[in-house]
């Protein structure tokens, strides 16, 4: 109920009356509406799903939750990634999990689990367990570092043959808002999102990104998208597939301009 952002998702058949009549109930509620197409996650939680993939592969190189947080509260967003899951609930991210793998032809019960799938089937499911990625006290919202959970990490690393190393705050930054930034590459090319400013109101009214910095592709844009395109190769090239590089990204890149000219 707190929620600014409302997605409003435009289907084959969805007419004008019936968008604009959504749009204009959005916002008698106080709501932000962007109208967005149809896909898995539509466009924030499709882009929420990279950014959190992502810092699980963290954890699993050497990161900890706490510190990952705290590099992207130090950038300005509201939470990070872990405190975010919390909130929200973790069996809600263990379902989609188990969905995906059955949509995939995965019998669920024979998927790879990921750190957030162990801390669940321990029954730790975020604050309202008063138990997840964090510990919280009764009736306290605050998140608190966990011995049980950085062990659990660290065994995790140990079974998947994964050598742990220390990881700095800026391949953290750069990490998690490189993959905002190429999803959202992608969701534009793919004519998801009708702008890249759409993306960003997403962004900023849903998700938490420091409004200051302007949205994820429009604070690519400050940065430069030749940067940010050399780092997406250099990450491709360590990390694989999950790094391609998004076609608009090069395409825009090369020829100089940001997300506001695609």
């Amino acid at each position: 109920n707190v929620m600014k952002l409302l997605e409003v998702v435009r289907g084959e058949q969805t007419s004008d009356v019936a968008l604009t009549t959504a749009v204009a109930l959005g916002k008698k509620m106080g709501k932000v509406p962007v109208v967005v197409g149809v896909c898995d996650g539509f466009v924030g939680n499709r882009m929420f799903h990279a950014y959190v993939h992502e810092a699980s592969t963290l954890l699993e190189e050497g990161a900890l939750p706490a510190g990952v947080d705290r590099v992207m509260t130090d950038f300005g967003f509201k939470m990070g990634p872990f405190a975010v899951q919390d909130l929200a609930g973790l069996d809600v991210g263990y379902r989609i999990r188990e969905r995906q793998a059955a949509d995939r032809g995965i019998d669920p019960d024979e998927r790879e689990r990921t750190i957030a799938d162990k801390i669940v089937e321990r029954d730790r499911l975020g604050q309202k367990a008063n138990a997840g990625f964090y510990r919280y006290d009764d009736g306290d919202r605050t998140p608190i570092p966990d011995d049980e959970i950085e062990q659990l990490i660290i065994e995790h690393s140990e079974e998947r043959g994964i050598e742990r190393r220390e990881i700095d705050d800026q391949e953290i930054r750069d990490r998690l808002l490189g993959q905002l930034v190429n999803e959202g590459a992608r969701i534009l090319e793919e004519g998801i999102a009708q702008r890249s400013s759409d993306i960003d109101v997403i962004y900023v009214y849903g998700y938490g990104f420091p409004a200051h910095r302007g949205g994820p592709m429009f604070h690519a844009g400050l940065v430069g998208l030749n940067e940010v395109l050399a780092t997406t190769e250099r990450l491709h090239e360590r990390h694989g597939d999950r790094w391609q590089p998004a076609p608009l990204l090069r395409r825009l890149a090369h020829d100089g301009t940001t997300f506001d000219d695609a």
